[in-house]
């Protein structure tokens, strides 16, 4: 008889409670620290920041170094402690089914604001003395080479060792669901093997904890290389846009997934709060791929089932992209108007739709939201495709909101689709956001066990 996942003798650690110790103490305390340290860094001594560039990419790749083999391990031992594989299946559905609704949500809120403020009036820019150069040269390059169906393409990797090398994390995510189906399927042959994912887990993430020891001095990196590289004033050129991107971004955390926190019974500012460490991470290094081994593992400590958190997080980071979703829609309205394009309301639809496919697949890519944008102008051909110069500038300070948006909306439809499985357990998650502190697994209990959903 094949063990149970409670058999194995090891999972991956929940967080370690973090109220009991001193806050001098805490990951996120120094984070902070070293993000504000970063700014005045790359402020007063821009040079000394821009030469900081490499300590906050090597902490980034270190981290990244881990995502491929934590999703691999998450998703198999996930689905071989599953009782039935028509439950895999329905989770990835209702996850998808989701992360479009979000997508469209995001969208629709970025087309509204763009629209109200219109932050893009009055520049009159002339799209026939835009050029396109350096890296923005080179983004734009590859989103006009981008297809619609591109993620659909790119899905299946030549390889598995190839997929790990690149870090692709939807290959990844690929592989390791064919691989946990097809562990499940051969049955007590297969238990030796889940087994050994549960060892190999607990040793992979005990690396990870070893690695996030270093996020304060990567932090430190990459936040001086941004200011000291693109400097402060660059902002006071585009201010009105990133200002309209940080409040729409700031509505569609706080309104329209708070409502949704709300329906299931849980306080959207206790689970920020929560997420603190992984936010400000982000929020440091501008990538929300540094937070997502941490995440996937707080969200479990609240209650939500391995499998869930397995297939629903990795999957997000490639299709619900709620941050970049609001930056595409507000980017190419804004380029219009800044280049006196006219753009009716049937046009602007119509980039929506577009946007719907463009927006997939591309997380975790450097220059993602950049190249996606440049995919749609290319795909359309309404709006003059030069135009991103013309925010070129920012995007880097940009990104970050992107980054920190899309973090919230993965864990917001992490919880939904537990909720959906009828698997959430309301008054577990706000027990653990209030105290702080994950319950641990009571012995016996099945990392896959239905959780009875408070009503």
């Amino acid at each position: 008889m094949a063990p149970s996942v409670s058999a194995a003798p090891a999972r991956p650690p929940a967080p370690a409670p973090t109220r009991s110790r001193p806050w001098y103490r805490q990951l996120y305390f120094w984070v902070l620290f070293a993000i504000v340290s970063g700014v005045l860094t790359g402020w007063l001594w821009p040079a000394a920041g821009t030469a900081l560039g490499p300590v906050g990419t090597t902490f980034v790749a270190a981290v990244k170094m881990l995502i491929s083999p934590i999703v691999f391990l998450t998703v198999v031992a996930g689905i071989g402690g599953v009782d039935s594989l028509g439950r895999v299946g329905r989770v990835g559905l209702k996850s998808l089914a989701y992360f479009q609704a979000g997508t469209l949500a995001a969208l629709l809120l970025g087309l509204l604001a763009v629209n109200v403020f219109r932050p893009g009036a009055g520049v009159h820019a002339d799209p026939g003395t835009l050029r396109l150069e350096g890296d923005a040269a080179r983004y734009a390059e590859q989103g006009s080479d981008q297809s619609w169906w591109h993620f659909l393409t790119d899905l299946v990797p030549t390889s598995p060792v190839g997929a790990f090398a690149e870090g692709n994390v939807l290959q990844v995510l690929f592989f390791s669901v064919l691989f946990g189906v097809a562990l499940k399927t051969v049955g007590p042959v297969g238990a030796p093997i889940v087994d050994g994912v549960h060892r190999l887990g607990a040793v992979v993430f005990k690396i990870l904890h070893y690695v996030m020891l270093a996020a304060p001095v990567g932090a430190f990196g990459a936040m001086a290389y941004t200011i000291g590289t693109y400097g402060i004033s660059t902002l006071t050129g585009l201010g009105r846009l990133v200002a309209l991107f940080y409040g729409t971004s700031l509505v569609f955390v706080v309104v329209v997934l708070g409502g949704i926190t709300a329906f299931l019974r849980i306080n959207i500012f206790r689970l920020l709060y929560h997420l603190r460490e992984e936010f400000l991470l982000v929020l440091g290094t501008s990538s929300s791929e540094s937070a997502l081994p941490r995440l996937m593992t707080k969200l479990e400590g609240l209650g939500v089932r391995r499998d869930i958190v397995g297939l629903t997080v990795p999957t997000g980071y490639s299709f619900n992209l709620d941050g970049s979703s609001i930056y595409l829609s507000l980017a190419a309205v804004y380029i219009a108007q800044a280049t006196d394009t006219p753009l009716g309301l049937g046009q602007q639809l119509g980039l929506l739709a577009v946007m719907l496919l463009t927006s997939k697949g591309s997380g975790g890519v450097t220059g993602a939201g950049f190249i996606a944008l440049a995919a749609t102008l290319s795909t359309v051909g309404t709006v003059p495709a030069a135009g991103i110069m013309l925010i070129f500038g920012v995007d880097k300070f940009m990104s970050e909101c992107r980054a920190l948006t899309n973090l919230a909306g993965n864990s917001v439809a992490t919880l939904v689709v537990a909720r959906w499985e009828r698997v959430l357990d309301s008054a577990r998650v706000n027990q653990v956001l209030r105290t702080g502190t994950p319950r641990p697994e009571a012995p016996g209990e099945r990392a896959s066990a239905p959780v009875p959903a408070r009503r």
